[in-house]
């Protein structure tokens, strides 16, 4: 079976009020906001990531094991992946079972997401420990017709997902950790804004 598209675009939020009352505005139904916990795993080679791979746990209100991989010839409008992604009961079992199969805890990451939906697109806005973004998921008519609905920039879209943001925000300000946890940031002095020309897709 070939793993269904999932395709998006971030924006980065320097306010939410505005974004959320314009969500709101055009009818959008608010579906809560919830904290995450995600683990991404890597192979005992650390091949993972150079394939395109991510093999994700995650722990919100549910517990879900995601696999996305990269398409071969990237989208330039979008950020547009395979994924496949189940549900499952236990989270430590989950994580040990992964663990026997030779697979190991690489990075933990974290977020606060507030949902969104309207119609068949999800706006998801995203308080990441570095910044606080607006990813919309659907179709990719209805992501470009939403975002400009929205008043967004569409040459400020970003199409790296966050553990790619991450990178340039931990080589950029010299970071010494990999674990993208509120903790690791609570006495970081970072303002996102000033990287945001290297994240632009243009």
């Amino acid at each position: 079976m070939q793993a269904p598209l999932e395709i998006e675009v971030k924006f980065h939020l320097p306010e939410i009020k505005p974004v959320r009352d314009s969500l709101l505005a055009i009818g959008a139904i608010h579906c809560g906001r919830i904290f995450e916990t995600n683990i991404r795993f890597e192979d005992v080679s650390n091949s993972l990531r150079k394939q395109g791979i991510l093999l994700r746990l995650r722990k919100d209100d549910r517990i879900r094991l995601t696999f996305k991989s990269s398409l071969s010839r990237p989208d330039t409008q979008f950020k547009v992946h395979r994924e496949l992604e189940v549900e499952v009961g236990d989270f430590e079992a989950c994580h040990s079972i992964l663990k026997g199969l030779g697979f190991h805890q690489e990075q933990i990451y974290e977020k606060w997401r507030e949902t969104f939906v309207l119609n068949n697109t999800k706006f998801l806005i995203d308080t990441m420990p570095y910044g606080v973004f607006l990813e919309i998921e659907g179709q990719k008519s209805s992501i470009r017709n939403n975002a400009d609905r929205l008043g967004l920039n569409w040459k400020k879209r970003i199409l790296l997902n966050y553990l790619e943001i991450f990178e340039v925000v931990q080589r950029e300000e010299g970071l010494n950790f990999s674990d993208i946890t509120f903790e690791n940031f609570r006495a970081k002095s970072l303002d996102i804004r000033k990287l945001l020309p290297l994240l632009y897709a243009g």
